[in-house]
């Protein structure tokens, strides 16, 4: 467990290079943790920019944090430290972001109804911050949320206030699932190696997943609407890792639908983000102010 006190730790990534690099959110900075060398804080916007999701860039070399009420979305160089800026319009809320298989960044403007695109630099920072496209969804407040690459060539992303899974292709379409159950909520969102997506329904205490096609399947977690799961991470199996925001939790669904929790140590609370290194070990962020590692067995 690695302490990171009153700075409000909420996503966490997985650099090319092994790094977690940490999103902190009450003190608007991007913090990087490698085992064997000191932490080091990168600036994310600062307190009023309230940096929420952390995703790498295509390649090796940078990272790409949302600043949700910065409105901007800031890109680090993990070689030599330099930073980008990319403004974004007043009131998009930028929240999710993930690398698109056509070489761009892809976010989520949770308070604009939009998606956007990013077109990544290249193998390294320059300075000068890359036109922005952004792409209409076909709902109002429909919350926008986590984002991630399908296995469809597609970008995949969780409506949080419209209970949809929606789907953007590289040309800018959008198409939306209508989930099953009403006030489901899906907040985050992750792809799995057999081709189907792996979801939070955070209002309702279950995981979903959703096929290609729209083929949507739920399974309900122990504690029911009181776990409030939040993050998720596609595990190497096929199943996912996700965060039980409410009842303090880690928890495992395999491929079957099965479900198995753990329980964080005494004190830690409210974990947010989730993320899988190599095969055996998950790290969640918990914004009681913590890094928590665990190693199944």
């Amino acid at each position: 467990m690695v302490p990171v006190p009153g700075d409000g730790p909420y996503a966490v990534a997985v650099a090319a290079d092994g790094a977690l690099w940490v999103t902190l959110a009450r003190s608007g900075e991007l913090a990087r943790i490698k085992d064997g060398e000191p932490a080091r804080r990168h600036p994310a916007g600062g307190v009023s920019a309230r940096p929420t999701v952390v995703a790498p860039g295509p390649g090796a070399r940078t990272m790409w944090v949302t600043q949700f009420l910065g409105d901007a979305i800031t890109g680090i160089d993990t070689v030599d430290g330099r930073t980008v800026r990319v403004p974004l319009d007043r009131g998009a809320g930028p929240f999710g972001i993930a690398a698109g298989p056509d070489g761009a960044m892809w976010f989520t403007e949770l308070t604009a109804d939009r998606v956007g695109r990013l077109p990544h630099p290249g193998p390294a920072l320059d300075g000068r911050p890359p036109a922005v496209e952004t792409f209409p969804l076909p709902v109002r407040a429909a919350g926008a949320a986590g984002i991630t690459a399908g296995a469809d060539g597609a970008m995949w992303f969780a409506l949080s206030q419209a209970d949809a899974i929606g789907r953007v292709g590289t040309d800018g379409s959008v198409r939306l699932h209508r989930l099953p159950t009403p006030g489901a909520r899906p907040v985050d969102i992750t792809a799995a190696p057999d081709g189907t997506l792996w979801f939070t329904e955070n209002g309702v205490g279950r995981i979903g997943r959703i096929t290609g096609d729209g083929q949507v399947d739920e399974v309900a977690l122990p504690g029911g609407a009181a776990t409030r799961p939040h993050g998720v991470a596609a595990a190497a199996d096929g199943g996912c890792w996700f965060t039980a925001w409410g009842t303090r939790r880690i928890g495992r669904v395999t491929p079957a639908g099965r479900v198995r929790t753990y329980e964080l140590p005494p004190g830690v609370s409210e974990p947010h983000g989730i993320v899988t290194a190599g095969t055996d070990t998950v790290w969640t962020a918990t914004e009681s102010g913590e890094l928590v590692r665990l190693t199944p067995r």
